[in-house]
């Protein structure tokens, strides 16, 4: 259907196949497109590829190049697309396959006992859902930014993933006015208390007996209200993904909330409403734009600070410093306090950043390297080719030329250390094995700022594999490396690490994955050496089986 996504409408339960719609009849172009209906395979096949599409240029805007995805391309194919599969299997779930490069979508018969606008033991597909479209097309997207970024090495890892999915299917809530004006109206110009539009797939949750929406962005207690007890803390957090992770959605939101307040109080002043009162008709309109423009920004703002973090092993307190950096990048002026909001609302939920000295912003900007380091010839902009934009690189060959330019630039001796790499034989290996460090990816960006202005980077990524020898004689593997963000001229302007030779995140991860948690997402194979299991994106069926049993008053 597109040179990026493909829709397939094969259901693996049945083994039916649903006939393809085309987009391109003119009769459906004339119609605006099919005409909405749960019970119709291919208004299901539009929807699917529709909000995929959507999601995919909401991250193109925002990272200024084209994202790529994590597998390769299938038979037949001269480059990957993602397999879109609407009604892929009858089950409470929805899931990406990386290793298929599919999205495969459920369906299933709603509970007796359903909320909402669901039938009694109704067919409710989950591919009807703008929030599990989104969120589970955040998880392909990722996969394709970062080759090792699910690797399980601590609670957050997950709990990220989970987390920013979440995040950004809400905040795309914000991209239909309609809604955005129907919650003003509904809130009272309150949006952080509008339930509808910040929850997650409530028709899910309405239908799967939990007796709401699946996850919420709502935060009890705003800022100043002195309720610290309604605000789930980091240190008290489980190791649960989707729990976990709603730390990260309602930070975000929290701060959103702040700078929204920031914008419109003006216009409250103006309109000198009473308490409670809605907003007429006009003021609505201006408070619409307002919250969506705002919400398209906080979402470019997310995205944009992936390329900011390390290549694995992320944690809440390195999302924080990655928004500040990727924000200040862009945008140096910041008279709303977008970067002053999102610091606090993570301070209160004790969410910190290591080795800074304070939470003052310019002690969160990531710094540059170390050491002096002379630019990359190579990977000046005037020696690249681009395919028309320099967001966009000109073919395979070209990317190859990058990265081995600065694989060869990164291990020479007396620089492997400051990328958080190692030479074999170096004294900090303690004796240990490591592999040669790879480029994993390298790409080139041109990124618009909300005032217009440009800016030219090239973002890659490093790791390299260790081979830690343990006491029983087995072996784990540890990684260790960076993301390397240069300049237009070839210079390193930051390298943000995870060292190969850290003993004490090399013990962190050990400690981690003897532990219970841990040891859920890899195995042992051979003399115990552990190795990421192969598990597929799958959201929901934890959650939708604790809910069941909490409605039943089971344990």
């Amino acid at each position: 259907m597109g040179s990026i996504l493909e829709v397939v409408d094969w259901d693996q339960t049945t083994g039916q196949s649903n006939e393809p719609v085309d987009l391109d009849n003119p009769r459906i172009l004339m119609e605006s497109g099919r005409v909405p209906s749960p019970s119709d395979p291919m208004f299901r096949q539009q929807m699917v590829y529709a909000v995929c599409a959507s999601t995919y240029y909401a991250f193109r805007r925002a990272l200024g190049r084209d994202p790529c995805w994590g597998f390769r391309a299938k038979p037949g194919q001269a480059y990957p697309k993602l397999r879109i599969r609407p009604q892929a299997f009858c089950d409470r779930n929805a899931y990406y396959d990386p290793s298929a490069g599919e999205l495969k979508f459920g369906y299933f018969s709603a509970d007796g006992d359903v909320q909402g606008r669901s039938r009694p033991h109704g067919r409710v597909f989950t591919s009807l859902s703008h929030d599990i479209i989104v969120h589970e097309m955040t998880h392909a997207l990722l996969d394709g930014l970062r080759t090792r970024f699910r690797l399980p090495t601590h609670p957050d890892v997950s709990a990220f993933h989970e987390g920013f999915a979440d995040l950004v299917a809400i905040l795309m809530h914000f991209s239909y006015s309609d809604v955005v004006h129907a919650a003003i109206e509904r809130s009272g110009a309150k949006l952080e208390t509008d339930e509808l539009l910040l929850s997650l797939a409530s028709q899910f949750g309405h239908a799967t007996g939990s007796g709401g929406p699946l996850r919420s962005a709502i935060t009890l207690a705003g800022p100043g209200q002195h309720e610290e007890r309604s605000i789930e803390r980091y240190d008290k957090a489980g190791d649960e993904p989707h729990e976990r992770g709603s730390l990260l959605v309602t930070a975000i939101f929290e701060a959103f909330a702040t700078v929204l307040r920031r914008k419109t109080k003006r216009y409250l002043r103006l309109a000198r409403l009473a308490p409670g009162e809605a907003p007429g008709p006009e003021l609505a309109g201006i408070f619409a734009d307002q919250a969506s423009t705002l919400a398209s920004q906080f979402l470019s703002i997310c995205i944009r600070a992936i390329d900011y973090c390390p290549p694995f092993d992320l944690r809440f307190g390195e999302y924080l410093r990655a928004l500040i950096t990727a924000d200040f990048d862009l945008v140096q002026d910041d008279p709303f306090g977008y970067r002053e909001a999102i610091i606090d609302s993570f301070a209160r939920r004790r969410i910190y950043a290591d080795d800074v000295p304070d939470l003052a912003e310019d002690s969160l900007l990531w710094r540059p390297p170390d050491r002096k380091m002379e630019p990359i010839e190579a990977l000046h902009f005037k020696e690249m080719r681009f395919a028309g934009d320099p967001g966009r690189a000109a073919d395979e060959t070209e990317l190859r030329r990058q990265a081995e330019a600065l694989g060869a630039y990164v291990m020479r001796p007396g620089y492997a250390h400051a990328f958080g790499c190692a030479l074999p034989g170096d004294s900090r290996l303690e004796g240990d094995r490591v592999d040669p460090a790879v480029v994993g990816s390298i790409r080139s960006l041109r990124r618009v700022g909300p005032d217009r202005q440009v800016t030219f980077d090239t973002v890659a990524e490093i790791t390299q594999r260790r081979w830690c020898k343990q006491s029983s004689k087995a072996t784990s593997e540890v990684f260790g490396g960076s993301t390397v963000i240069l300049g237009p001229d070839g210079q390193v302007r930051y390298v943000i690490r995870k060292s190969v030779t850290d003993r004490r995140r090399i013990q962190a991860q050990a400690d981690y994955l003897d532990s219970k948690g841990g040891s859920k997402g890899w195995t042992k194979r051979g003399m115990r050496r552990h190795l990421p299991r192969s598990s597929k994106c799958h959201l929901f069926q934890q959650n939708v089986d604790d809910a069941s049993k909490q409605q039943r008053g089971g344990g």
